[in-house]
């Protein structure tokens, strides 16, 4: 096979024994790479009702078949899936920089990861060498102190890294997996599930080359990709980045303000993209075979937090500052040094802080509760000593640190009303109250409440639709939008390049022909966008999803917008989520119960999968 190494790593933690399988090309082709063979090969290793704790809960990480080469953002990424610690259902996180590629030169498309070692250990994958080592001395360290700790211990600078730090040691299940010390694979808790296992991290060194199939043409497209990335389709993160959002966001009413009892937020001008990169960018950089350059590297030059560095994106800059009614960007990029110092989602982080605000503020946690702190929307000082306290599991941060559907239920006394989040998982940047196809694509994501697998948001901020309207049409919309994002985290070349893809999936198909020498027409390729959606929705019938947990979160089904402005009163009406969730569920071929159908299945190839769903096709 060209593109894909063809070989799919197990290891088994309970007796450190390894062995390698090949991978089959079917699978190859069915579903791609990334998420889609990450999410096939977990359903395959697993059974139903595993607890995400459970040394039984493989974690998987996978590659695409583009990793490894020079292709503009697609030689760097790579996936981890398993049972979400947050959702219960399927769980998966992406990330960038340069792990995926070193894994793939390594030799390997997948690495599937089973049982508990008997005490804390690092996965040292060095080409075909792959070892248990002891991590004792690791405990309690950062992500990037471990990185660093690694290096040194093995005796060369180049090796890649991916860890978890004391929030995924504890079970946090906001815990992420972080490589290049800023670069999380951030969302639905599979740091914990690292942590679970006793796995402290995985060490990768490759020194195979990655040679695709036609390596001419494939040389002539990366030229044109380049120039590509380096032009109008990427000149947002190359320039202000993703923080641009604040204001866009902002002007349109859509950015949810200290736990979405506002839109707007009024001091959006102090925490704004172009505030953080006048006052605080140092550098911007990019990943491995990236022409785009979007890392925005920033660096607090005075104040009490003088000498804080992280990276700052759109998400977690809201999370940590205006959704917790903060205007201090020295404050929030301290923040967000925090959340990667424990290894937390910084997006989960951020609405759980404001969640507590918001316990405190309506007399459900008192001070008392809160460990002295005086958590008032907007209290720097009450952002800060909260995010420690959760990365510690310390006081209150350990209820917190199980997510904001956990801690409203243990809490109780109405506070599950002001947890904000959809099948466990938090919420991200979007006011769904009057960003209707983004409020169906938000409740249908099968891995809970994520902007990132659909990107529906943009038919409503562009103007595309009415977006303060619920009607048929956007069912076919979110699905195509869906099928297309699942394609980019399969292939795993980076979301934000999907602009430089004029013709999207005939452009798709002739890379992963070139780079596989596998013949893929855009027809194809959209068939296994689609199988992709098909298996995550299976896995989540399998641990008992249904159409209830498509749902929304109470506020933005309860309390409409009060601010004064082109959106005030607006809000999701359970008449209008039926309507879109129906027109989804036609759109894709399933029942109204969401279920894929035995004939669906047989379409998409998948019938060997109907065994989950035959039992509830008359629903």
């Amino acid at each position: 096979m060209y593109g894909y190494a063809g070989r799919i790593l197990y290891v088994d933690l309970n007796t450190g024994k390894t062995r390698v399988e090949q991978l089959s090309e079917d699978y190859a082709r069915k579903y791609i790479g990334g998420i889609g063979l990450g999410m096939r090969l977990w359903l395959d290793n697993s059974t139903a009702g595993v607890d995400p704790f459970s040394p039984d809960n493989p974690l998987v990480l996978a590659l695409g078949p583009i990793s490894g080469t020079m292709f503009p953002t697609a030689g760097n990424g790579h996936a981890f899936v398993a049972k979400s610690p947050a959702t219960f259902g399927i769980g998966e996180a992406v990330a960038h920089g340069t792990f995926g590629a070193e894994l793939k030169r390594a030799g390997y498309d997948a690495v599937i990861i089973k049982g508990k070692a008997e005490k804390p250990v690092y996965l040292w994958i060095d080409d075909d060498s792959v070892q248990l080592l002891d991590a004792s001395h690791l405990m309690g360290k950062s992500p990037a102190e471990t990185e660093d700790a690694i290096k040194d211990e093995l005796g060369d600078y180049y090796i890649r890294v991916a860890a978890i730090g004391v929030a995924g040691e504890k079970l946090s299940r906001i815990a992420c997996i972080i490589n290049e010390k800023t670069r999380a694979a951030g969302r639905t808790g599979l740091g914990a599930v690292m942590g679970s296992k006793n796995l402290k991290a995985i060490a990768v060194r490759g020194t195979r080359d990655i040679v695709p199939a036609k390596p001419d043409e494939f040389m002539e497209m990366v030229k044109e990709f380049h120039e590509r990335m380096k032009g109008p389709a990427t000149q947002k993160y190359r320039t202000l980045g993703t923080p641009e959002n604040v204001l866009v966001h902002n002007a349109l009413h859509c950015m949810p303000t200290r736990n979405y009892n506002n839109a707007h937020f009024e001091n959006a001008e102090k925490v704004s993209g172009e505030a953080l990169n006048d006052k605080f960018v140092a550098k911007i950089i990019a990943c491995s075979s990236c022409a785009m350059r979007c890392e925005h590297e920033v660096v607090v030059p005075e104040g009490p937090y003088k000498g804080t560095m992280t990276r700052m994106e759109y998400e977690t800059l809201w999370a940590l500052g205006p959704y917790c009614g903060i205007d201090k960007l020295d404050a929030i990029i301290k923040g967000m040094e925090i959340c990667n110092y424990y290894g937390m989602d910084a997006i989960s982080a951020g609405v759980i802080v404001a969640f507590a605000m918001d316990c405190y503020e309506n007399g459900i946690l008192s001070q008392a509760d809160l460990d002295g702190i005086e958590a008032n929307f907007g209290n720097v000082d009450a952002l800060l000593q909260l995010l420690e306290k959760m990365g510690k599991r310390e006081g209150i941060g350990d209820i917190l640190a199980e997510g904001v559907r956990i801690a409203g239920q243990k809490i109780g006394k109405g506070a599950e009303k002001l947890a904000q989040h959809i099948k466990g998982l938090e919420v991200t940047g979007y006011d769904l109250r009057c960003l209707k196809t983004a409020a169906l694509g938000f409740a249908v994501s099968f891995r809970g409440a994520d902007h990132n697998r659909h990107g529906a948001y943009a038919f409503d901020v562009k103007g595309k639709v009415d977006r303060l309207k619920a009607e048929k049409g956007r069912g076919k919309m979110v699905r195509d939008m869906e099928d297309v994002y699942a394609l980019i985290d399969s292939f795993i070349v980076c979301k934000f390049s999907r602009g430089t893809y004029y013709k999207e999936l005939q452009d798709m198909a002739k890379l992963y022909s070139l780079v596989t020498g596998i013949d893929m027409t855009a027809e194809e390729l959209k068939k296994s966008g689609e199988r992709i959606n098909t298996i995550a929705r299976i896995i989540n019938i399998r641990e008992g999803f249904s159409r209830k947990d498509d749902t929304l979160p109470w506020k933005v089904m309860n309390m409409p917008i009060p601010d004064d402005g082109p959106v005030k009163g607006a809000v999701v009406t359970q008449e209008e989520l039926d309507l879109l969730l129906d027109d989804y569920y036609e759109s894709r071929g399933w029942t109204l119960e969401g279920v894929p159908t035995v004939a669906k299945l047989k379409e998409l190839a998948m019938d060997d999968l109907a065994s989950i769903v035959e039992d509830k096709q008359e629903a």
